[in-house]
């Protein structure tokens, strides 16, 4: 059974130990082998855990993360994949904003539709059917101009009827603009009225940004022309705006994975300028605070190669398991399995363990987070493929000192029992029940039978008629510890990540106090 060690230990009864130094080798030795995971065949998956970890840093304002995007933009070397990708967000998000520049500059869509008549029909033959109902798109900028400026554009119009109509008629009519023949009349305006590209009506057409539709990549490498080539601010200020609105979890989602690895080394290089977590021991516990430890020690890294493996043991720990679970990497896991079996059997007596953590006091703050990073992984791994059932999950709590409380809450086993509620360190059951009516336990025989817990988890139980009702009673408990004050719910394919992530926590409360007091 896997000893937590979270019950801080009278240092002073520990010193030097081989055993110890044992179990430090072994952790490196179980670095080199993560690292090859996470840095060759599975560096992709790897990469996408780390900006997955730095969309949850909390501590950007807008203003950083502005700055930290436009410096990447305006960096010597242009970025067109970033550029271009920022601007498909702002299109689908914030598509009046690109169209009011758009508007500023109508006249360079005259490109757009020369010589492409889908364009031409797309945008320009939305003509009202009837009485009540108006034009849109071009078809509204084509009306209004042919009508304001009929003495110079009029005869341009062409119709598919025998003869063409009079602005008169049409002026009762609107519904007779249905009769233009929209290619021929647009590329007459192409050829022959240049003052429409550059008018009002056709730029008020514009601004909703509509038309940004009709081809998102055409007018998203225009806009990127407009940035680099002809340095224009209002595109630039657009994008400010657009940056400083957003979250810097969505901007990071889907600005980073575009970024060539020395961009990214270079953003990472900027982020950690902005982040300056404080050691207090009561900001441990945030899911955000680690994450930021980690980058703003970035320039204490030898390379990304280095951060990867730290996002991976620390922040992105039910991740790498099911990436080492992957068939592909069965010899990996192989070597993985006995390394963590020489560890486990020289950690069995926890007085090793309390002589690791007296070693980690005289390491510097990065290489503390690797080795207990890597050290609540292996309790990680352990969890996940020692403690099966809902039996050995109490003999875990009990042996670790970890209070409990048990409730089967789909109820899907005995309807007509009540829920059960039991701490760990005391075993007495409580002599009130609740006895559920009849009907109550037909409502909750209908009840998904999806676990809702985990976003990342969401598992169908296993009604296999020879041991679904132990597969069923397995994924519909949930549990109450006092690890984190009886706070949470958590499910069996949980607990691994919590009470690992617990143990890392802990240690590293117990080694920044020690840091404390030593300086």
């Amino acid at each position: 059974m896997v000893k937590l060690f979270v019950l801080e230990p009278d240092w002073r009864k520990y010193g030097d130990s081989e055993s110890a130094k044992q179990i430090i080798s072994l952790l490196k030795k179980l670095e080199s082998v993560i690292r090859s995971v996470v840095t060759s065949g599975g560096r992709s998956e790897a990469r996408l855990w780390l900006h997955n970890t730095i969309s949850g840093i909390t501590s950007i304002t807008p203003q950083q993360q502005c700055e930290l995007f436009v410096n990447l933009l305006r960096s010597k070397s242009t970025r067109r994949a970033l550029a271009s990708q920022l601007m498909q967000m702002i299109f689908e998000k914030r598509p009046r904003k690109a169209g009011s520049v758009l508007a500023k500059k109508s006249y360079i869509l005259e490109k757009f539709f020369e010589g492409n008549p889908r364009r031409i029909l797309q945008w320009f033959s939305n003509f009202a059917y009837g009485a009540g109902s108006e034009h849109k798109r071009g078809a509204k900028a084509l009306s209004q101009f042919a009508f304001m400026n009929r003495d110079i554009c009029w005869e341009e119009l062409e119709w598919k009827g025998k003869h063409g109509q009079s602005p008169a008629v049409v002026a009762t009519k609107p519904h007779y603009f249905l009769d233009l023949d929209i290619q021929r009349t647009v590329d007459n305006f192409l050829e022959n009225v240049p003052e429409f590209w550059s008018s009002d009506e056709f730029a008020e057409s514009l601004k909703d940004g509509e038309i940004l539709f009709l081809d998102t990549k055409f007018f998203g490498e225009l806009f990127v022309d407009l940035m680099y080539k002809e340095d224009s601010q209002d595109v630039w200020e657009v994008i400010k705006e657009f940056l400083m609105e957003e979250s810097f979890a969505y901007l990071s989602h889907h600005l980073l994975v575009i970024l060539e690895e020395p961009d990214f080394s270079s953003f990472l290089e900027m982020v950690c300028k902005y982040i300056n977590p404080v050691m207090d021991p009561k900001n441990f516990g945030y899911s955000s605070f680690w994450p930021e430890v980690t980058f703003s020690k970035f320039r204490d890294y030898e390379s990304i190669e280095q951060l990867l493996l730290l996002n991976a043991v620390v922040n992105q720990g039910r991740q790498l398991l099911r990436l080492v679970n992957d068939e592909e990497y069965s010899n990996v896991r192989t070597k993985i399995e006995d390394i963590i079996s020489e560890i486990s059997t020289a950690s069995s007596n926890t007085d090793n363990l309390a002589s690791v953590l007296k070693e980690c006091f005289k390491m510097k703050m990065t290489e503390t987070i690797k080795l207990l990073g890597l050290l609540s992984w292996v309790m990680h791994y352990r969890l996940s493929k020692e403690c099966l059932t809902p039996d050995s999950w109490k003999i875990l709590f009990t042996i670790n000192g970890i209070s409990f409380k048990t409730t089967n809450k789909h109820a899907l086993i005995d309807n007509d029992k009540s829920d059960e509620s039991e701490p760990g360190l005391d075993h007495r059951k409580s002599s009130k029940t609740r006895r559920r009516k009849k009907h109550k336990s037909r409502k909750k025989r209908r009840r998904n039978i999806y676990n809702d817990d985990d976003d990342s988890d969401n598992e169908l139980l296993d009604f296999d008629m020879t041991s679904g009702q132990q597969s069923l009673q397995l994924h519909s408990m949930s549990w109450l510890l006092s690890t984190d004050r009886f706070s949470a719910s958590w499910t069996n394919v949980d607990l691994p990540e919590h009470l690992s992530r617990h143990c890392f926590v802990t240690w590293m409360k117990w080694v920044v106090a020690r840091w404390t007091d030593a300086g």
